[in-house]
């Protein structure tokens, strides 16, 4: 079942890369008490997730904090090498975004967000969103009806629809 606005969300545990290498991360722990936007996409590296979905969230952050966003987090079914070296790439990490890695689609799973297309070679990703989330609960579901598309999901939507 997919997650909608009112919903919980699951606990899961997803990846981070450390300079001691990958670490477990709970997703509970990232909510409990906090205002956290998550967005998620299909993959690293891919095209829009690189070209428009995390750009927009590199341009928001500083509006996403003044509204009282505690973290941006960035979910994708990578490893967490991946995540890091993208984050790295396309500037992510320095703007303050957290690259998490959803290595086995555990969360994405979770919240009925993942989607196949085999001719592509994506089995298990995560479709396109952005949510807003307030102590573990979603406020705001934005999800974009096709993976190639990143208008509903994009940083200026959530804090469009934050006001």
């Amino acid at each position: 079942m997919t997650i909608t606005t009112g919903d919980t969300l699951p606990d899961a545990s997803v990846l981070t890369m450390t300079p001691d290498g990958p670490k477990s991360v709970e997703i509970a722990g990232k909510l409990k008490g906090r205002t956290v936007v998550i967005f998620g996409l299909p993959g690293a590296y891919t095209g829009t997730c690189t070209t428009a979905h995390v750009p927009s969230f590199i341009r928001t952050m500083p509006q996403l904090m003044d509204k009282g966003v505690d973290e941006v987090i960035c979910i994708a079914v990578n490893d967490p090498f991946v995540m890091k070296a993208w984050g790295d790439a396309t500037g992510a990490i320095d703007a303050g975004i957290t690259m998490l890695a959803d290595a086995e689609a555990t969360f994405t799973k979770a919240i009925g967000m993942d989607f196949s297309a085999p001719p592509v070679g994506f089995v298990n990703r995560s479709k396109r969103y952005a949510m807003l989330v307030k102590d573990g609960v979603v406020t705001i579901l934005n999800e974009e009806p096709s993976p190639g598309q990143c208008d509903i999901s994009g940083g200026e939507t959530l804090l469009d629809a934050m006001d």
